[in-house]
C-alpha cells in the first residue's frame, strides 16, 4: 500500500489499455478539476506510466499492472469513466492536504 500527502500531489497519470477515447475524456475533465490546485494531468499506457508520477487513476480492471509499473505510486482504481467517488476522494485529498492511500 502506498500513500500520498494531498499537498504533495503534483501530477496525476490517467492510465489506459485500449486508447479507445473515455480516458482522454476523463484526463480533460480532470484537469478542469484539479487544474485550480496546480496538479497536473495526463495520460499515459499502463505500461508506460511515467517514474514522476504522484498518483495514477486507472479502470479497476488494470490495477495490477499499473501498480507493477509504478510499485511506490499510490494507484487509485476506479469503475464509472465519470463521476465515480475516487476522484472526488482524490480531490478531496488534494483540496485538504490529507493523506491519500491506494
Amino acid at each position: 500500500m502506498s500513500t500520498i500527502n494531498g499537498s504533495d500531489i503534483k501530477k496525476v497519470i490517467v492510465a489506459c489499455d485500449a486508447g479507445m477515447g473515455s480516458s482522454v475524456l476523463l484526463t480533460s475533465q480532470l484537469t478542469q478539476s484539479l487544474g485550480a490546485y496546480d496538479v497536473t494531468v495526463e495520460h499515459a499506457p499502463v505500461d508506460h506510466i511515467p517514474a514522476d508520477t504522484d498518483v495514477v487513476l486507472c479502470h479497476s480492471a488494470l490495477l495490477d499492472r499499473a501498480r507493477t509499473t509504478v510499485s511506490d505510486t499510490v494507484v487509485l482504481g476506479f469503475n464509472m469513466f465519470f463521476g465515480d467517488p475516487a476522484f472526488i476522494r482524490l480531490e478531496q485529498a488534494i483540496k485538504a492536504g490529507e493523506p491519500l492511500a491506494d
